[in-house]
């Protein structure tokens, strides 16, 4: 599931996963930094927006350990990998890295993650936001997040039965 900022994706997400799930149980990961409402009111009151729609019978983890997330037989729905990927870069301190230090990072990450995704026993439904579209600041530290974010983008989705592409609430299966 890809798509910009405030697209729709994550309702679609959630669509796809309760689909999924039925009236049984299902995980929402929060895969990034979630601050508190006294840090950003404004995004503490999107995160509660988006818990409230969530069925009962769903678990929220806010965790950037994505393959903890993955029981076996449970659906799951992870928002997002951008969130993800901003998480993994904070916690090893790495964005003053040189390039290729970061990209052995990611695809280190990648290697692990991949393979569980792609023998989830459960279905596993990613958001992400698509980078070559949106506005990415000009510094070496936006580039650098827009390719990596990129890569993981493109090894993801070569692993996916689908990809959705949302745009204005539209959604086109690719």
């Amino acid at each position: 599931m890809t798509g910009g900022v405030r697209c729709g994706k994550s309702r679609h997400a959630e669509q796809l996963l309760a689909t999924a799930a039925g009236a049984g149980p299902a995980a929402y990961v929060a895969a990034g930094p979630v601050p508190s409402g006294e840090d950003d009111p404004d995004w503490a009151a999107r995160v509660a927006a988006h818990r409230s729609r969530r069925p009962h019978t769903w678990t929220t983890h806010e965790s950037g350990d994505l393959l903890a997330a993955l029981a076996p037989g449970v659906p799951v729905l992870v928002d997002c990998l951008g969130t993800w990927l901003t998480r993994l870069l904070d916690e090893a301190g790495a964005w003053e890295w040189s390039t290729d230090r970061l990209e052995d990072l990611v695809a280190a990450e990648l290697d692990r993650l991949l393979p569980a995704l792609e023998t989830a026993s459960a279905d596993v439904v990613l958001v992400t936001n698509e980078v070559g579209w949106g506005v990415v600041p000009a510094h070496r530290s936006g580039r650098v997040f827009r390719d990596l974010l990129g890569t993981v983008n493109q090894r993801v989705a070569s692993g996916c039965d689908e990809v959705h592409l949302v745009i204005a609430g539209r959604v086109l299966v690719l």
